[in-house]
Formats: C-alpha cells, structure tokens, sequence
C-alpha cells in the first residue's frame, strides 16, 4: 500500500473520531459549561456560556460537512498534501478534546482547538472544492 493510498483510511479514522467527541461533548456539555463558571454562577451566566458553547459545535459540526463533502465527492480524497493536513488536525483534535472533556478544561480552550483543528482543515477543503468544481482544475 502505498503512502497516498494509506492515508485515506487514516483520514478518515480521524475524521471520524474528531466527529465522535465532538457530538460526545454537544450530548454532555453541562460539566464543560460549569467548568467555564465560577462556583457561585447564575443561570443567566451558564445559559450565556452554554449559548457560547453551542455555537462552537454546531460551527464545527457545519465544517465537517465541508470536509465530509469533499472528501466523499473524491475532490480531495487522494491529495496528500490535504491528507496529511487533515489526519494532523484531526488527530490532535481528538486527542485535544480527550483532555477537554476528562479535565474539564475552561470553554474559551476550545476555541483554541476549534481555530487550528476544524477551520484551517476546513478552509483548505473549501479551497478545494472550489479550485477542483469552480475552476475545473484536476483534483491531486
């Protein structure tokens, strides 16, 4: 097997594993909210904080299915170069969000995670798409 042949599987793998925890953290989010309060918060201050983290996963949820698109479609499924880009980031994110969710680490963390693991991923993706379907350049 070649090296562009096993990193589609790999892609994928982590893909799909940086998909698992974030829906895992969108179901079980209220111990990630209270993390980001202090003890004695009110409930305008967790509805504010948990509206925050919401918005964060359903924005990463939607860039998924930018990347899912393109991978799926084949635009990029065999580029190495978004391979590579992409088994990175989702492994580190995966890994990221391990941390965040069993150390309940604060809410403004994951919008660290979420810039250097989802959009930069993501945006690359789109880039794609865009060159491959709007340019008709031949896809890597």
């Amino acid at each position: 097997m070649t090296v562009i042949n096993s990193l589609v599987p790999a892609r994928f793998l982590t893909l799909t594993a940086h998909l698992v925890i974030v829906i895992t953290i969108f179901w079980s989010r209220d111990n990630n909210v209270r993390a980001c309060l202090p003890l004695d918060f009110t409930e305008d201050q967790y509805r504010s904080e948990d509206t925050r983290l919401l918005i964060a996963l359903s924005v990463t949820l939607g860039l998924f299915a930018v990347e899912l698109v393109g991978f799926f479609s084949g635009v990029s499924m065999f580029n190495s170069n978004q391979g590579l880009l992409s088994v990175a980031a989702h492994c580190s994110a995966s890994v990221s969000l391990s941390f965040f969710v069993f150390q309940q680490w604060e809410c403004w963390i994951y919008w660290i995670i979420f810039a250097l693991c989802s959009v930069i991923p993501a945006l690359c993706e789109l880039i794609q798409i865009v060159a491959v379907l709007g340019l008709k350049k031949k896809p890597m």
